[in-house]
């Protein structure tokens, strides 16, 4: 989508009924970005038009129902648990939140990003398998009573061993990079066949420091190889914990652990069909439960851990996240050309993501805290002005390096961006290894351990 998340041909699937109402839904999220603001009238219309909006993305799931019992749809019954999900666990949990902040702009802002999010991405995958041109990728989810079970057994266990009141963001988590994380492998297996189940978990940092960090009485802020060593037993017993409660698999035993990179993880991930694909939003942080089976083992995805070699192989796994650790820069600019010429730019000695709209920035900091964002500050909806108060109103984002980005430099364009309480800016004109050099000098100034 773009910044004023206009229709594009794109998005068309083909089916004119179909089109025409996802086309609605636009429209209506466009207006409200256009509302959102702190005067108390626009609030209220604000509210008016998300109820409008809900009413009508309902409506318009009924509708699409109709047509695929029309054409005998293969997939009508996969398509309705989707349309479900978004129903009964999004949608509360976005108004729960749009409640509990008294319709803030920060909340309505994100109920619109995760609704247009959840819409474009509906749309360009599970919609277009209608007109047969794409296969969708939950095609082959457990049954429903099952994961239901497992999201129920989940969550009572991260109250129970982890005091983390948790509910489910979504039941088709896609694989998305969230902050920090710890990427842990298990696979299962039985020896009357050679079916195997891999088990995905997905960590925040924050959560295994605070959570199991904390039972062990450690004081430190990172991971260290004890901790670690102790995560990878909880984890073991927590998978074991949930077997426990779903007979199909109760009678695998676990042949094989890793440790993976995100990269080795998106491989799996992207390789293979999930049976179950879980996130959780803890108190702590995000956690994600992954279920691909039954799958053969893939080779060279990660080292095998056993006892034998489970210290040294969590040592180095430790010492290589950190060390491979590069800075994390987010580039939100509305203009393709340059975001991608910064991408370019800055990839070789930093982590780059790129968004093209404010409120895009604000889903990103929140999955992903970077050390630089790099801020465009003209943009539509909502501008550079508007993320950066954002981000110095929330506590956990206050300390996070801004830089506008601006092709202004008269002096009173300057005064007025730097009185916004960024950390510089600079000018899009500039040749691109002199923006390379500012960025390296600012970030050796201003975070040298990050280059130790």
């Amino acid at each position: 989508m773009d910044n004023q998340l206009v229709w594009k041909d794109e998005f068309n699937i083909g089916i004119k009924v179909i089109d025409d109402e996802h086309q609605n839904l636009f429209t209506i999220i466009n207006r409200l970005f256009a509302l959102k603001d702190e005067d108390k009238r626009s609030r209220k219309a604000c509210q008016e038009g998300i109820k409008y909006f809900k009413e009508h993305a309902l409506r318009h799931f009924e509708a699409e129902e109709k047509y695929m019992e029309l054409i005998a749809y293969d997939e009508l019954d996969m398509h309705r648990r989707l349309h479900r999900g978004f129903r009964e666990n999004s949608l509360p949990a976005l108004e729960k939140e749009l409640e509990r902040e008294d319709y803030s702009p920060e909340s309505i802002g994100h109920f619109l990003a995760v609704c247009a999010g959840w819409l474009i991405g509906h749309t360009l995958t599970e919609d277009r398998a209608i007109a047969g041109e794409k296969m969708s990728k939950w095609v082959d989810l457990l049954p429903e009573e099952e994961l239901e079970a497992i999201e129920k057994v989940i969550l009572k266990l991260l109250q129970d061993m982890f005091q983390l009141k948790a509910h489910v963001v979504s039941d088709s988590y896609g694989g998305e990079k969230f902050g920090n994380g710890v990427y842990y492998r298990l696979v299962y297996s039985r020896e009357k066949d050679d079916k195997k189940w891999e088990i995905l978990l997905v960590f925040e940092d924050k959560i295994l420091v605070n959570t199991v960090g904390r039972l062990m009485g450690t004081r430190s802020d990172k991971l260290d190889i004890m901790l670690l060593n102790a995560v990878r037993y909880t984890a073991c017993q927590f998978v074991r914990r949930v077997m426990d409660h779903y007979p199909s698999i109760r009678s695998y035993e676990m042949t094989e652990e890793n440790l993976l990179t995100y990269e080795q993880f998106r491989e799996i991930f992207e390789k293979k069909q999930p049976q179950a694909s879980l996130l959780f939003d803890t108190s702590e942080g995000y956690f994600s439960y992954c279920i691909i089976a039954p799958h053969l083992l893939e080779e060279g995805i990660g080292t095998p851990l056993d006892d034998s070699n489970a210290m040294s192989e969590i040592g180095k796994y430790l010492m290589e996240k950190e060390e491979n650790r590069k800075p994390k820069i987010l580039v939100v600019d509305d203009s393709s050309t340059i975001r991608m010429g910064m991408k370019r730019l800055l990839a070789q000695d930093y982590e780059v993501t790129e968004v093209n709209s404010g409120v895009s920035a604000i889903r990103a900091i929140t999955l992903d805290k970077p050390d630089l964002v790099l801020l465009d500050y003209e943009m539509p909806v909502c501008d550079g002005r508007h993320v950066l108060e954002m981000l110095r109103s929330e506590e956990e984002f206050a300390d996070i390096s801004v830089i506008f980005l601006t092709t202004r430099d008269d002096q009173e364009s300057v005064k007025k961006v730097l009185s916004l309480k960024a950390d510089g800016y600079l000018l899009k004109y500039l040749k691109p290894m002199e923006i390379k050099r500012r960025i390296d000098e600012y970030f050796h100034a201003k975070k040298p351990e990050l280059f130790v």
